[in-house]
């Protein structure tokens, strides 16, 4: 009988586990790893109840009037409804520019593109966009949507975005995160069965039409998980707003139409709670951790909904 060939990986575990020696190195990294997560919760967790005893007392004094109140120099009369209005608005304004884009992109990418040197060209480069700073994105969008893309012939605001408005802060926004829609809605392409492809094939489908009736639908739960997620990250950025010149005090947006309000200031969460965070009353320290919360279980939602329509449409494979 001939020997049967033993794989030399194989035969170092096998090796190992007969020995019964204890494997003290990988025990000592697990026991680091566990560690170091429960101290950052510790540490996650500490930061959440402080956060929240702060803001109950807000809460408790104003109740819904602190979510619903405009912005205002004085504690006792200031409240985030102008700023969660900003932050819907500029995420509504991000989902209609991102989700076309970003799908038609990936569904190029993975299924019409191949393999060749420009497609590897162009995951490489979204791979690594996805990877940038906000901050550097901000520089982007003032340099772009505020300065070229906002000026008029005379140089005073206006052009196509108006300047700092909230067009040119949902565009930073939009561009900042078209990236990680771009690699979700490819990574849920990538993983439908090509058996799936080869069946519409195989029934005289082209290629559009196996995309259109059978892939897209198959990796629906996925892209809508990405997407979501993705609308969660950019609701909590800060920096490129700031950047591209959201409002960080009190403003009155004037009635007009719907062009007047995209073309007028702005403003969003996580801008007002940077803005009151350096406030020198002791009245808006509270103010901000009621912000925060509102901030933290609106994310909450948003991922929330992301579970619940992974579970839903998921389909195993």
């Amino acid at each position: 009988m001939t020997a049967r060939a033993v794989h030399p990986a194989a035969a170092a575990v096998e090796r190992q586990l007969r020995s019964g020696r204890r494997d003290w190195v990988g025990i000592a990294v697990a026991g680091a790893l566990l560690s170091t997560l429960v101290i950052s919760l510790a540490v996650l967790l500490t930061l959440l109840l402080t956060v929240f005893q702060t803001a109950v007392p807000v809460f408790a004094e104003r109740g819904l009037d602190f979510l619903a109140a405009p912005l205002s120099a004085q504690p006792s009369k200031a409240g985030i409804g102008q700023a969660i209005v900003g932050s819907l608005v500029l995420i509504g304004f991000v989902l209609l520019v991102t989700v076309p884009l970003g799908i038609a992109t990936a569904v190029y990418l993975e299924e019409y593109a191949g393999s060749g040197r420009f497609a590897q060209f162009v995951r490489v480069n979204v791979r690594n966009l996805a990877g940038v700073p906000a901050i550097v994105y901000g520089l982007l969008g003032l340099a772009i949507f505020v300065t070229f893309l906002g000026r008029a012939d005379d140089g005073s605001p206006g052009g196509l975005t108006g300047g700092r408005t909230l067009i040119s802060g949902g565009l930073t926004l939009a561009i900042l995160v078209l990236p990680i829609v771009v690699i979700t809605t490819a990574e849920s392409l990538r993983s439908v069965p090509a058996a799936l492809r080869e069946a519409a094939f195989g029934v005289g489908a082209t290629r559009w039409e196996a995309t259109r009736h059978q892939v897209l639908p198959a990796a629906l739960p996925g892209i809508l998980t990405g997407t979501v997620l993705t609308l969660a990250r950019a609701f909590g950025e800060t920096a490129p707003l700031i950047m591209v010149g959201a409002v960080t005090g009190v403003f009155r947006a004037a009635p007009g139409s719907l062009i007047e309000a995209l073309q007028g200031p702005f403003t969003a969460l996580p801008t007002i709670i940077f803005a009151w965070s350096r406030e020198v009353k002791d009245e808006f320290k509270a103010l901000t951790a009621a912000a925060i919360v509102v901030l933290v279980v609106l994310i909450l939602v948003v991922n929330a909904t992301a579970i619940i329509l992974r579970n839903r449409y998921d389909r195993p494979w």
